[in-house]
């Protein structure tokens, strides 16, 4: 990295002109004139009379030959001032512990942000990885203000890092430190892991005790769609966040947002901290206007008392129905630390269940031979009767259309890992308290992991391989993180209510873009239209 960019210093011209200043002056008398200097004479023979027309004897010459003139004197103490102002401040800017270690990428841009302008001018921070990994390989560094971040773009990278590395979910590692909460990697290493095991356990059994819920929050939805003319187009993504944030807010919370009216208080704060987290502190623009600044803080705020609330509701009291806080409250957490798990599971368990949903509802409509085979494993393992928690293990080609949507939307596109010990990758020294970049939106279309990356194409993941690479990226396995896990659950159970009796069909002439944050989603509106099956 050209650190040595950074701090500013005057051209050495400058410089030379100051010196060359100095030495201009009043004209000294002629050597042979000046006055002798006062003191003792000096000890010896007398010296040999100089030689006729010069005023300076042999000796003389001699000893100002070795002596440097002044100007050699400036040059020096200029060269030896700017090397070590300059080797301090670099060792003050840029620790060892922050500096590049050779691995290829850019310079920082601006002396206080870094590379922040590239990663706006590129509209993402996927889109500006996506292009700083095809300029320079798997591989790749650059700045977000004055802290080194390495980004990995291939499995093969991520295998190496993840091996010693990964103690907690890197989504969540991120979602925390966005949200400024106290982050587990600086605490005790078992309570940490107790703590993740609870925040599962509570995922899970939140799951089990709600399967119902789910099942008729479904049924209202189907029913929704059905009342609809057979050409009237269904605003996608509006309908999958309305179906999403019920789903998890009765399922973390309780039975008070059977309420519409919390409900659609709970979105309105959630839409207005989610838009910030997926690109306010990104870009930075979150701390340059006030405004929003303060419209996020009271949405957070309001949250965060809703949550505290439903705690003290809860709280040494026995409910027919089992939620997410319950578990929690079970544990030996602090009211503190039951908050920002529950924020983390609502904030995330809506934003990536509302956009599995929309994409996995999208790429349906868009691919007719696949939406026919889901249709026929629906109707071969459940029949006429309801989806049951058993029988989901079943339907192994409607997790195959799940776990390729996740792939072809790039549903998380970024995850990241602070490197708490010096490590090695691929030869190149990663420095310890680096922040780490997880690329998956560049791993889950690499068509050296992925043939035909960028076709929807569920029959891949009836093949080994396919399903441990994507395990490794956290989508699938032991290492899929517990909302993904929630957001999985849920989307089946809706499919096998839509396709069972609708066909989805997509809107001609519709382009979809893409907008990439913490969670990919569409930058528009998704628009579908539905018919009945006969």
């Amino acid at each position: 990295m050209c650190c040595w960019q950074w701090p500013r210093y005057p051209p050495p011209c400058s410089v030379e002109l100051e010196t060359s200043s100095r030495r201009r002056g009043p004209p000294m008398p002629p050597r042979a004139v000046r006055a002798a200097r006062p003191g003792p004479a000096r000890p010896g023979p007398p010296l040999p009379a100089p030689p006729a027309g010069r005023g300076v004897g042999p000796s003389r010459r001699r000893r100002r030959s070795r002596r440097p003139g002044p100007a050699m004197l400036d040059f020096a103490i200029f060269a030896v001032t700017f090397l070590l102002i300059l080797v301090g401040a670099v060792l003050y800017l840029y620790p060892a512990s922050r500096q590049a270690s050779g691995i290829p990428g850019l310079a920082p841009t601006d002396e206080k942000d870094g590379n922040l302008p590239d990663i706006i001018s590129s509209s993402s921070l996927h889109e500006f990885l996506v292009n700083l990994h095809e300029k320079y390989g798997p591989l790749v560094s650059f700045w977000f203000g004055r802290r080194l971040v390495v980004s990995l773009g291939s499995i093969d990278l991520l295998k190496q890092h993840i091996n010693p590395n990964r103690s907690l979910d890197p989504f969540e590692t991120m979602l925390k430190s966005l949200l400024r909460y106290q982050s587990s990697l600086n605490g005790d290493t078992g309570e940490s892991h107790m703590r993740r095991k609870l925040y599962e356990n509570g995922v899970t059994k939140s799951l089990q005790s709600n399967f119902a819920l789910i099942q008729k929050l479904s049924e209202e939805l189907l029913a929704k769609w059905l009342s609809l003319p057979e050409a009237q187009h269904v605003p996608l993504c509006q309908h999958m966040l309305g179906f999403a944030m019920k789903s998890v807010t009765q399922t973390a919370m309780g039975s008070s947002f059977e309420d519409d009216r919390e409900v659609i208080r709970f979105r309105r704060h959630h839409d207005a901290i989610w838009s910030e987290i997926g690109k306010g502190f990104l870009d930075g623009s979150l701390d340059k206007n006030m405004t929003r600044k303060k419209l996020y803080e009271d949405a957070l705020m309001e949250m965060e008392s809703t949550l505290r609330k439903v705690t003290k509701e809860r709280r040494g009291r026995s409910f027919n129905r089992h939620i997410f806080i319950d578990t929690l409250l079970q544990g030996s957490l602090s009211d503190q630390q039951i908050l920002e798990d529950t924020m983390i599971f609502s904030l995330a368990g809506c934003i990536i269940t509302a956009n599995l949903c929309t994409w996995a509802v999208y790429f349906l409509t868009s691919s007719e031979d696949v939406q026919q085979n889901l249709y026929k494993e629906m109707d071969r393992v459940l029949g006429k009767g309801p989806i049951t928690h058993e029988k989901i293990e079943q339907l192994r080609y409607c997790r195959q259309v799940l776990c390729e949507t996740v792939r072809t939307a790039k549903l998380t596109p970024i995850a990241a890992q602070l490197q708490e010990l010096e490590g090695r990758v691929d030869q190149h020294t990663i420095p310890k308290e680096t922040l780490v970049l997880y690329a998956l939106g560049v791993m889950l279309q690499d068509s050296s992991s992925w043939p035909s990356p960028y076709k929807f194409d569920p029959e891949r993941f009836s093949e080994e391989l396919a399903t441990k690479n994507l395990s490794l990226l956290g989508f699938s396995g032991s290492q899929e993180c517990p909302e993904l896990r929630f957001a999985y659950m849920v989307a089946t159970v809706l499919l096998s209510v839509l396709v069972r009796k609708l066909y989805l069909h997509p809107v001609k002439g519709q382009v979809m873009e893409t907008k990439y944050e913490l969670v990919t989603s569409p930058k528009e509106e998704a628009w579908i239209t539905v018919s009945k099956r006969s």
